[in-house]
């Protein structure tokens, strides 16, 4: 018995062995397929003295800092894998001397390609079309290679935030920024003032202002709305929201419980809208930034009742960073509701290609036709900026990918075909279909 005992624990180990290291024929076809990044934050092309803070609505370099998690430290060997695969890095150290030659390599580049060199860094890379999360597009930046993914919390909130700024000091930045977009979308729309009614705000300027964000190119439309309360948007009526607009509209404090409700119509009016203009809907779930953030907020359980409405069954709603953290499990079982979607962004810099590859093996058990690919890379600094940041974002999608498929092989639970196919619709079948993509194999 005992030696039975032991075979068994030897062809376990064996068995587990295998799933650490995807199948090499399966590897190679991954790495060959051509991806649409979901979710992405790249930078535009600044000339000399400029710089762009339009990558992200609510930005977190300004935030008190948190300490970064082992994935994201410059000692990552994943980085220097980058700086070799990108720039032709030949050294095997990382030395003061060296990273300043590095420097100067990706400057030459830079310059070289100009406004090119966005979608230079996207061929070193294999993506085919990013999805940028910007508040506006810039140079460089350019279509169908970048496709324009806007921001709008703001709408959701037009009354005075003092209060909801006053709960955390990365509440107060991000408050300051909503009340500045909101004041943008105005402009835009030619709304000088708040209008007096709810009527005449959702009439004249949130839905002229979704109209102009599909009109200039948007293929989605955003919310990080877990950064600023509870993603717990419960029904509310449009004559309670109506009634709570028109007593603050012109000043005064709304209490937290009647702002909420209004955020609330707002938010499913907002989302009503997109899916008669066929713009899916991504909200942020999961893990954020800053050390004040509420992760319980950030539940996409708390989803629910608008996934559920009836009403909204035209909209399709992207989860984005597919719950990074706690509630990934959660996420597989949403995936059943027929306008649901998860994307890997966030978690392809938060987690390990291993510990990935056991998030996507249960997404793929349950829906693999769901599931999305993206890097959310975003500028960082140095020799640690976007670049390099969506190479190791980009590798360890893949990889995860690879190992998932592998170990569901191994199981018996799909043949090599069915794992190809798998890897082309989550690199990218997936995004054709749900965007309406043109698909070039």
């Amino acid at each position: 018995m005992k030696c039975i005992g032991a075979i068994f624990i030897l062809l376990s180990a064996a068995s587990f062995a295998q799933a650490q290291s995807p199948d090499p024929a399966l590897m190679a076809q991954i790495l060959k397929i051509r991806a649409i990044d979901n979710h992405s934050h790249p930078p535009r092309v600044v000339g000399a003295g400029e710089s762009d803070d339009e990558f992200d609505a609510l930005p977190c370099d300004p935030l008190e800092p948190t300490a970064a998690n082992t994935m994201t430290r410059p000692e990552n060997p994943q980085y220097q894998s980058a700086w070799q695969a990108l720039w032709g890095y030949s050294y095997a150290d990382r030395s003061d001397a060296h990273i300043q030659e590095l420097l100067k390599i990706k400057q030459r580049v830079r310059q070289e390609q100009g406004d090119h060199y966005p979608a230079w860094v996207l061929d070193k890379l294999n993506i085919e079309s990013e999805f940028a999360n910007r508040v506006a597009m810039g140079r460089g930046l350019d279509a169908p290679r970048f496709r324009w993914v806007p921001f709008d919390d703001a709408l959701l909130f037009p009354l005075n935030n003092e209060a909801l700024a006053a709960e955390t000091p990365d509440r107060k930045f991000f408050f300051g920024r909503e009340n500045m977009l909101l004041a943008r979308y105005r402009k835009e729309v030619g709304a000088a003032e708040l209008p007096a009614t709810l009527a005449d705000y959702t009439a004249r300027v949130v839905t002229p202002e979704l109209e102009r964000q599909k009109q200039s190119g948007a293929v989605a439309i955003k919310f990080e709305a877990a950064y600023l309360r509870s993603l717990d948007f419960q029904p509310a009526t449009e004559q309670d929201a109506a009634a709570i607009y028109a007593r603050y509209v012109r000043g005064g404090l709304p209490s937290p419980k009647s702002y909420t409700r209004l955020q609330d119509y707002l938010f499913r009016y907002v989302a009503a809208e997109a899916g008669r203009l066929g713009l899916p809907v991504h909200i942020h779930t999961g893990a954020g930034c800053g050390g004040y953030f509420y992760l319980r907020g950030s539940n996409p359980l708390l989803l629910e009742s608008v996934l559920n409405d009836a009403r909204l069954r035209k909209t399709a709603f992207v989860l984005l960073h597919g719950g990074a953290g706690p509630f990934t499990r959660e996420v597989a079982f949403l995936l059943m509701k027929p306008n649901v979607y998860a994307d890997l962004s966030e978690q392809t810099w938060l987690e390990s290609p291993h510990r990935l590859a056991e998030v996507l093996r249960d997404w793929i058990e349950w829906y693999p036709e769901k599931i999305l690919y993206g890097t959310d890379l975003y500028p960082g600094s140095g020799a640690y900026d976007w670049e390099e940041i969506g190479w190791q974002t980009n590798q360890a999608a893949r990889q995860a990918l690879g190992i998932a498929l592998t170990d569901l092989i191994h199981d018996g639970e799909i043949t090599l075909p069915r794992a190809n196919e798998i890897a082309q619709m989550v690199l990218r079948g997936n995004a054709v279909k749900l965007y309406h993509l043109a698909d070039r194999p």
